[in-house]
């Protein structure tokens, strides 16, 4: 068995293929692209060309049309879920760049900074409160000076 995992995003239907997979009419699909509601990626001649998260997208604006959404309110929903995903990413990128930073650091600490501003080491182990900042500090060796 494969552990194989297709890129979401890589763009690799065709208008007719995604119209299919989507259960729309590719007039459709076309009409959502000019709005901006799902924008696919575009071949060197102009083709569109969709990829597996275009075509969940497509599913979903046709469920949240179907339950009767505007389609102005599933642009927005959208550009939201969107910027979530976006998030998510950057913060496991962070995510990482600190463990990084931690493990490659001796002697680098790690402060939770509160919404009061207020400063606190944190002892390796101790899990941080959702609301609260961290920052690695490490100190300046005196040929950074």
């Amino acid at each position: 068995m494969s552990d194989y995992q297709p890129d979401e995003n890589a763009p690799i239907f065709a208008i007719a293929a995604a119209a299919e997979l989507s259960g729309m009419h590719p007039q459709t699909l076309r009409q959502y692209d000019r709005m901006g509601l799902v924008v696919p990626a575009r071949t060197k001649g102009g083709s569109r060309r969709y990829s597996l998260r275009h075509v969940a997208q497509l599913r979903e604006v046709s469920r949240m049309s179907a339950d009767g959404m505007s389609l102005p309110a599933i642009v927005r929903i959208l550009e939201l879920e969107e910027h979530v995903r976006e998030l998510h990413m950057r913060v496991q990128m962070l995510e990482e760049r600190v463990r990084v930073e931690v493990e490659n650091r001796p002697g680098a600490r790690v402060f939770a900074a509160g919404a009061t501003g207020a400063v606190v080491p944190l002892r390796h182990g101790r899990r941080v409160r959702r609301s609260t900042d961290i920052v690695v500090w490490r100190p300046q060796r005196p040929d950074e000076r």
